[in-house]
């Protein structure tokens, strides 16, 4: 393949890196026009993923990049979700006096590192694509600098980032040291029948560093405080996104890469999955702060896409893959309802600032009823479609048992969104609260009507999507 057959599998990610650098000239000699900027970096994503589920199918770079359907699907959904924050996020700002060029451009070059992790075929790519989208993240967390909480989110996020770069760069080394290659399939090749001790050593470091990108326990230890501390828009950025990426990413590493090791490593996600269950159901029964509450829930949400994953079959990916696109539109409008909330100019992010808001508020109340009853796993909304994929395909696997802890932990997890329904509804009102923000309700309760009914139509393209997509992983 020559070199422009090479940039044509590419396309999505050449047009948000020109993207991002036109807008970066743009936003250096016209700084006050960061709304242009900002609309123009939606119409920058839209032209990425209309690319993406466009192009045709193919391999560059010698085996570095793989543009197959489970990178299209992947790429997609990234995109759009990326879009949906820039207005979100942009307006919030504003509105407290932190006027910047530089969020949208931020996204436009967290997704081109997110578009490189969905479509990485070798060891180089995929740290490439982790680091190109962490830096990002890390300058996003700390985006609000006269906010000292903000500011401390993104230095811990730093820091604990770079100790994950080194545990993933770790155990990349290891792998190509012992299996001889960094191109998935090579290393395929290498540890057919199971892979050896050098490899096994170099593969747990490898799923250390993946599990903290995706905030899995043992490995979530940044998540809570960076939710608290980074500004609201920002973490519904995070907590979408960057997971279903990170996600997807774990499973082309190990379905293209580790096919032959797969009873090696189920085992380990089997346990990161309910670890992370576990820590995220009983950890988030003590949290007062939504956005830390949030966080655990967040958690325990990995927790359950993992135990899909670690079915080891494209009926697990698949289980993956709905799971987390159906949970990435639940937690990016629940944070749109934090988003247009206010009190006298004042944040509500505590359980006690939603008392009575069903009152003062019954759009974003009914929109934050919706995605609490959706995390929670109630039928008929989306997230007990969700849940019932992954279960289902864990059980399908074998795994029987993983599924039950599971289904345990989601039982506990309810009592905290039950709390927060309880507050809204019948608890009484703390005072009048401000206008919320237009385009922040909007967003919430669009992703609400999403979250239900629309689900139950989308489901129809959805899922059959997501099976194609997870065929490409290569796990039977």
């Amino acid at each position: 393949m020559n070199f422009s057959a090479d940039l044509a599998v590419a396309y999505p990610e050449l047009i948000l890196g020109v993207g991002a650098l036109a807008l970066l000239v743009w936003g250096a000699f016209a700084p006050k026009m960061s709304t242009a900027i900002g609309w123009a970096s939606v119409l920058v994503l839209a032209a990425a993923a209309a690319m993406a589920a466009t192009q045709p199918l193919g391999v560059a770079f010698a085996g570095g990049l793989v543009f197959d359907a489970g990178a299209a699907f992947a790429k997609v959904a990234i995109y759009v979700a990326s879009a949906v924050c820039v207005p979100l996020g942009q307006r919030w700002f504003a509105r407290r006096g932190v006027t910047n060029f530089e969020f949208p451009i931020l996204i436009l070059i967290a997704a081109l590192g997110m578009g490189m992790m969905a479509s990485s075929g070798d060891l180089i790519s995929l740290y490439v694509g982790v680091e190109l989208h962490s830096l990002a993240l890390y300058v996003l967390a700390a985006m609000h600098r006269d906010d000292a909480k903000a500011s401390e989110a993104g230095l811990k996020y730093f820091v604990l980032g770079a100790l994950s770069s080194g545990l993933l760069l770790y155990g990349a080394s290891l792998i190509y040291g012992f299996a001889g290659s960094t191109v998935f399939t090579d290393i395929a090749v290498a540890v057919q029948g199971g892979a050896g001790t050098g490899v096994l050593f170099g593969l747990i470091f490898l799923i250390c560093g993946l599990a903290f990108k995706v905030s899995a326990a043992p490995f979530h230890m940044w998540t809570p405080d960076v939710y608290e501390g980074a500004p609201t828009p920002v973490v519904a950025f995070f907590a979408a996104a960057p997971k279903l990426a990170a996600m997807v990413l774990f499973a082309r590493a190990l379905g293209q890469g580790f096919a032959g090791a797969a009873h090696q490593w189920q085992e380990v996600l089997v346990a990161i999955g309910l670890i992370s269950v576990a820590v995220g159901a009983f950890a988030g029964l003590a949290q007062k702060n939504l956005k830390r509450l949030w966080a655990y829930s967040s958690i325990a949400n990995v927790g359950y896409a993992i135990i899909g994953l670690s079915s080891g079959d494209a009926q697990g990916v698949q289980a993956m893959l709905v799971f987390m696109v159906l949970y990435m539109i639940d937690v990016t409008g629940f944070f749109a309802c934090l988003a247009a909330l206010s009190r006298q100019g004042r944040a509500m992010e505590t359980i006690e600032d939603m008392a009575g808001l069903i009152k003062e508020q019954p759009g974003i109340a009914l929109a934050m009823t919706a995605f609490s009853l959706s995390a929670l796993g109630l039928p008929p909304f989306s997230g007990f479609w969700g849940k019932y994929f992954v279960f289902k395909a864990a059980i399908h696997a074998g795994l029987g048992p993983a599924a039950v802890a599971g289904l345990v932990g989601s039982v506990v997890a309810a009592f905290y969104y039950l709390r927060l329904i309880k507050v809204m509804w019948f608890d009484a009102a703390l005072g009048a609260t401000d206008r919320p923000a237009p385009e922040a309700r909007i967003i919430a309760v669009a992703l609400a009507l999403f979250s239900f009914p629309v689900v139950m139509v989308a489901l129809h393209w959805i899922d059959p999507l997501a099976a194609e997509a997870a065929r490409a992983f290569g796990l039977a």
